[in-house]
């Protein structure tokens, strides 16, 4: 099989300095209490702790800030004890180890690939001794095959007997199949909505696909939500931390630019 190395992603509209401001032990005090609510809400939802629970974080589109809240989701289930496995399943994209400043091969196309053992792939992020990730590895010729592989789910089998989590950091679904592949392995999925950016039809797009392939949509995540002052000071936006039932109105995004924010906001 035939890899090309990994290409640098060109930079975006948010800088790797503003990225890795964005996750771990540097978060906000609003974006830190913000994700633990987060993680309140998904152990709810997955409630049988005798079992690895294995779950999916994907978007509509590209720039919607999966990746973010999948290192910082890890990171805060971590912060409990627990222990967490990210794997970065967008082998066409990957951009996990230049965020954690981590080796990005060998990984796990390399581990699909027969050219590599597990414990080659399994590397520590120098933020939580219980929180560990594999990279997406080089980039292959065919993700969606190996994705899809029995390999994939004897290596998926495996890990989560050494895990108390599983976050899987998919690619986002209306750009390529390769996200919704992996239905049979994640217990369910969260969906990352960012504001002002994402709109009604491509979201319309994803849960249509994520229902016609029976997988749970545990919930929604909103990032770059628009940050407030008001009385409460330093607390404000901590204060506008959303979470309910159902979806409708409040997916479709407004237009016009608002000001960007590390705190995710969930819906369900």
């Amino acid at each position: 099989m035939i890899f090309r190395k990994e290409q640098p992603i060109p930079e975006e509209a948010v800088s790797l300095r503003e990225q890795r401001a964005m996750q771990g032990d540097r978060l906000s005090f609003a974006a830190s209490e913000a994700y633990k609510l987060l993680r309140t809400n998904l152990t709810f939802a997955l409630p049988d702790e005798k079992k690895c629970r294995v779950v999916g974080v994907t978007s509509a589109m590209r720039g919607e800030g999966k990746s973010t809240t999948s290192i910082n989701l890890a990171y805060t289930l971590a912060e409990t004890g627990k222990k967490v496995l990210l794997i970065e399943a967008d082998m066409r994209r990957p951009n996990l180890a230049r965020r954690l400043a981590i080796d990005p091969a060998p990984g796990l196309s390399n581990l699909l690939a027969g050219l590599c053992q597990e414990q080659d792939v399994v590397q520590d992020v120098g933020l939580l001794d219980s929180l560990k990730v594999i990279t997406s590895g080089d980039i292959p010729p065919n993700p969606s095959e190996l994705l899809g592989s029995e390999r994939m789910n004897a290596v998926t089998a495996n890990l989560v007997r050494s895990f108390d989590f599983v976050i899987f950091d998919l690619p986002p679904i209306n750009a390529v199949s390769d996200g919704l592949v992996v239905a049979n392995l994640i217990q369910g999925m969260l969906v990352v909505v960012r504001q002002d950016y994402s709109n009604r039809q491509d979201l319309s797009a994803t849960l249509r696909q994520l229902e016609y392939l029976h997988i749970k949509v545990l919930g929604f995540v909103m990032t770059c939500a628009t940050a407030s002052g008001g009385r409460y000071g330093r607390y404000a936006r901590y204060s506008r931390y959303k979470y309910g039932y159902g979806y409708g109105e409040e997916a479709q995004a407004a237009p016009g630019p608002s000001p960007k924010s590390d705190k995710p906001h969930m819906r369900k």
